[in-house]
Order: structure tokens, then sequence, then C-alpha cells
């Protein structure tokens, strides 16, 4: 029986002839079948997987040389395009929308012969921390079906977790990689601002968002990063800087002993589940003893991330989603009326609770007389937040704080109180506010016996540190915790 743990020994078997691809795509398409009800996938494509995996079992035949991802098994969320496909943010608003180009991400997938197996369930236009608020309804947690997964890129953490797909793509603008892959056991990456193109992703926040990649090994993650990343014409924001070989450059200075600060104030915060409090202290002592330079840096900033980023995101979401209107494509009321109530008609109906929630929050700190109070406020605050964290990476490779304050939450408990759901974007939205790469690892088990992560933040465009010492950390500390 099949059985996955990295992109490179599923090569080996290839290779070796213990598998094909073929057999492989109907080994994930029985096991998503087996899990339908944790509703993961919103589409699954399972003729062209397959139809891609005979021809690349015919190139192997043929000893045609194929790509660096072939037939490896990827899914993808639903807010990344991907030509003729569906694509709706799980949204009714983007009801039986098909997308009429692919992202910049997925066309370098598609050259180096992934197979993508389907998309994946998600909140509303990524805004939420359940997965919950999706018009196809909640994704369920593959370790315990009564809590959620995270969000808002839950489908993907749970195809990777389930083992429904070797790697996922998903999107973060707020930590909605690097939260699910806490809540679902599995490594989280989102990396820097402009590292990877945005071209072809539907946009909540286009200040914030980025893609980011699920996957069970450090090594795969790079993998993927390295196929992914990179300068893009159709995206000015996107790094002109040359991508590393991420996967060459993994190992190499593999001891390096590493300058770590840590906030005081994420670890003694009185939302923090104390265990994760403790859990990473612990760690931080092993760091210590092991000859890294470990220690705590002042950020009395940190109770000003969340109230800052729901400012500005809500503000760019407003402007973002106006675009919405039932038009052209998507839910449409057609019955006689004036324009302005056909707007109002189609956008009522087609957006779900949450979005409206966001979409009002961010009109009303655009609007006049609370522009400057608000986000003109809140600029100035992210700024802050910036030069904070160039005085901190001026002396330190990296920063340690948790991903959460508290483990996977039970389902329905994000409809009832949205501020407390905010709050617990505490540590992750940091990362987004200043455009730097950060990654969840799953280092921990709780004694409630669900998992949890610790996050990992380095520098603007220093991918390539941080993956070698979270390779660094799983190897030598997992087993610790």
């Amino acid at each position: 029986m099949f059985e996955f743990s990295s992109i490179e020994q599923y090569h080996s078997q290839l290779q070796e002839g213990r598998c094909t691809c073929l057999q492989v795509v109907e080994h994930y398409l029985q096991k998503i079948k087996e899990n339908a009800h944790l509703n993961a996938f919103i589409k699954v494509y399972a003729d062209e997987a397959r139809e891609k995996a005979s021809l690349l079992d015919k190139q192997r035949d043929s000893n045609i040389k194929t790509g660096k991802l072939a037939g490896v098994i990827i899914s993808i969320k639903d807010v990344i395009a991907y030509k003729d496909h569906p694509l709706t943010s799980s949204s009714k608003i983007l009801e039986g929308f098909e997308s009429l180009y692919s992202a910049t991400a997925v066309d370098r997938l598609l050259a180096e012969d992934a197979i993508l197996i389907g998309s994946t369930n998600c909140d509303e236009f990524g805004m939420g921390s359940a997965n919950e608020h999706s018009v196809y309804g909640p994704v369920k947690n593959y370790l315990d079906i009564t809590r959620t997964p995270g969000g808002s890129s839950g489908g993907s953490a749970v195809s990777v977790q389930a083992g429904l797909s070797m790697v996922s793509l998903g999107s973060d603008t707020g930590g909605s990689v690097r939260q699910p892959a806490d809540h679902c056991g599995i490594i989280g990456l989102k990396p820097g601002y402009g590292r990877i193109s945005r071209y072809g992703l539907i946009a909540y926040a286009s200040s914030f968002d980025q893609i980011g990649i699920f996957s069970k090994t450090i090594k795969d993650a790079a993998l993927i990063l390295e196929i992914i990343a990179g300068p893009d014409d159709y995206d000015s924001t996107v790094s002109t800087q040359q991508v590393p070989a991420y996967t060459n450059e993994l190992n190499r200075t593999s001891n390096e002993k590493y300058k770590i600060a840590y906030l005081p104030q994420a670890l003694d915060h009185p939302s923090l589940d104390i265990e994760i409090g403790n859990s990473i202290k612990d760690l931080l002592l092993h760091l210590e003893k092991d000859n890294h330079q470990v220690k705590a840096v002042n950020f009395d900033l940190l109770d000003f991330a969340v109230p800052t980023y729901y400012v500005l995101t809500t503000a760019e979401a407003s402007s973002n989603l106006s675009r919405y209107d039932g038009i052209k494509y998507g839910i449409s009321n057609h019955e006689n009326v004036e324009l302005t109530d056909f707007y109002k008609s189609n956008r009522s109906a087609g957006f779900g609770s949450e979005v409206k929630r966001r979409i009002m929050l961010g009109t009303f700190v655009l609007s006049t007389g609370y522009y400057d109070a608000y986000f003109t406020k809140a600029q100035q605050i992210r700024n802050l937040f910036r030069d904070q964290l160039n005085l901190v990476f001026n002396d330190f490779d990296f920063i340690i704080i948790p991903t959460v304050p508290k483990t996977a939450s039970l389902s329905g408990n994000s409809n009832l109180d949205p501020i407390s759901v905010y709050l617990a974007d505490i540590y992750t939205v940091i990362a987004n506010l200043t455009g730097i790469p950060a990654i969840s690892l799953p280092l921990f088990t709780h004694t409630n016996t669900l998992p949890f992560g610790v996050q990992i933040m380095a520098n603007r465009l220093n991918e390539l540190p941080l993956l070698r010492f979270s390779n660094q950390l799983l190897i030598k500390y997992n087993a610790d915790f």
C-alpha cells in the first residue's frame, strides 16, 4: 500500500518501479472519497489527474525527462486561479464562476509536472479563523471532527493533514496558513511579502496577502517555494531578487548557532494557554543549552497588532470586494429594479455575514470624518511595527513566539463572539503587518491530545535561513516534546 512521507521518498519509489503516478493518483482519489465528511475539497479534478498521471508514466517509460514535481499531488485553495476550473473563494457571489486564467504560482507548478488534484474549501474570501464561514459548509479537523481545523485555509491544511494531497497552496493575510497548520499538526510557511507573485490570487487585503505552503517536511516546503517564487511581469509588488536554491542550501551549515529573540509580552500574555506558553519557554531553554544566543526583547506594540490589522485589512477589503456586483458573473437578481437596488440585492444575497461585517467596518474607517482617526492612524502604527522589528533584526536572526493562543476550538464557537476570534490572531498578524516571512512548526502536543506549534519569524526575504533553522529544530527537538 502506498504511503507518503516526502516528495524525495515518493520520487525514489517511482524510479525504483514500486509505484506509478496513476496508482498514486488513484490512492489519493480514494482517500479523498473516504474522507468526504471532512469537507476539505470543493472540487476534485479526478479525470484530468488520471490523464496527467498516465502521460507522466508514459514519459518515464520512454525515458523522457520530467519536471521537479513530476507526479506530486497538490491541492490549491479556492482563492487561487486555475484556468477553466471553479474559482469561487467559497462565496455564493461567485457561484458557478470558472477562472479565465491561471495564477503564476499554478503555472509554475504545472510547468514542473505537478498534478493538481482539486481545489480546497476555505473561509469566504479568506475571512475567518475556523473555516466555518464558507458557502460549502465547515471543514472538519481530521484529528477530531468536533474541532475546527483553523482558517481561512482550513481545507488546504486538512488535505495535507489527512493525506489527501502531498502538499497544498493556501493564502495568508493574517495567519491563514500558519494558524490552520498549527491546529492540524503540520508545517505552514508564509513567505515574505513579494517573494511569491500574487497574480491570480483573489484579493482580500492586497498589501497583506501572500500565497503560502502546507507540507509535512521542510524540504518539501523549500522545493515548492523554490519553484513558485520569483519575479513576475504580472505583479509589480513581487521581489526581483534572485530566488535561492532552497533545497540545495537547506542542510548547509546545519549546526550554525543563531541569535534568537523572544517577546515576553507574547509569552506572558493573558490570552495565551499556560501549557503552550510553558512549552515554548522550555524550547527556548533547550536552544540556550545548545549554545544559541537567546534573549528577551521588549515589544510594547503587541496589543496594537490586532486593531491595526483589522482597520487596514477591512479597509482594503471594502475596496477590493466592491468589484463583485453580480453583473458579469456569479449570483444575480434579474428583477426589474433600479441599479442601486440591484447591487444591494446581489451583494446582500451573495456575501456571507462575516464578509459583510468586514466590508462595513472597512467602509466606516475609510469614510469622511473617520479616515484620519482610524485608517491614517493604523498606517502610522504599521510603520512603527516595521521600525521596531527592523531594530530587533539588526541584532537577531529570528524571533520565536507562539502561533496561536489556544489549540483548535470546538466547531461553532467562531460564530459566538467575533471579537474573541479576531483577538486570537494576535501572534500571526505581526508578520503580515510588516511583510516578513514566518513559519509554524508542529513541535508540541497538548495534554488535551491536540497539536500546537511554535512560530518563527525572520527578516524580509530571509526565507533560506528561516527554512534552515526550522529544519534544524524539527530534526533535533521533535522527539523531545
